[in-house]
């Protein structure tokens, strides 16, 4: 898979509901930034499609669902990236893509080499410990979101029901 222009393609898994994706954030970004020449395809909920705009991260949102088949459209990316998980299945998955190289914990199950998972890890210092691990810097603390385009909203504190929160 190639991205526009023929740039490499980056795959990145991580098909799980919102906060798992806010927890992706200082990752995704990261990713962004080792890589810039290649084209960051995010494989998630397509409900999720306008937050991963706003991480200024993510080039295209491809919908994806825990743990089924990744679309055929992604295979022979450059990079494939397991931000979902460290079981055989999410493994399996982006192997299946055939990408030139797998970054993702180890996992023997799947013939997966890299660092071992830590359970009691927080998700966030996770996913950037696996990039650094594999030579990529990622800051745990990059998590700040781009406001949305358009008015801006009200606070939410004392407005009243009913009523409206962004103004026209």
């Amino acid at each position: 898979m190639t991205g526009a222009a023929g740039s490499p393609a980056l795959v990145a898994l991580r098909a799980l509901g919102l906060g798992d994706l806010l927890t992706a954030v200082p990752a995704l970004r990261a990713l962004r930034a080792a890589f810039p020449e290649h084209r960051v395809v995010l494989a998630a909920p397509a409900a999720l499609a306008p937050l991963a705009r706003l991480t200024g991260a993510v080039d295209e949102l491809v919908p994806a669902a825990p743990l089924r088949p990744l679309p055929d459209r992604l295979a022979g990316a450059d990079l494939a990236v397991n931000l979902h998980g460290r079981g055989p299945e999410s493994h399996r998955g982006l192997l299946a893509l055939r990408p030139r190289r797998l970054l993702a914990f180890a996992c023997p199950a799947a013939g997966a080499a890299g660092p071992s998972w830590r359970a009691d890890e927080h998700e966030v210092r996770r996913w950037c410990r696996l990039l650094a691990e594999s030579g990529i810097p990622a800051d745990p603390g990059d998590l700040a979101l781009e406001p949305p385009p358009g008015p801006p909203c009200s606070a939410i504190a004392g407005k009243p029901r009913g009523l409206p929160l962004c103004s026209t």
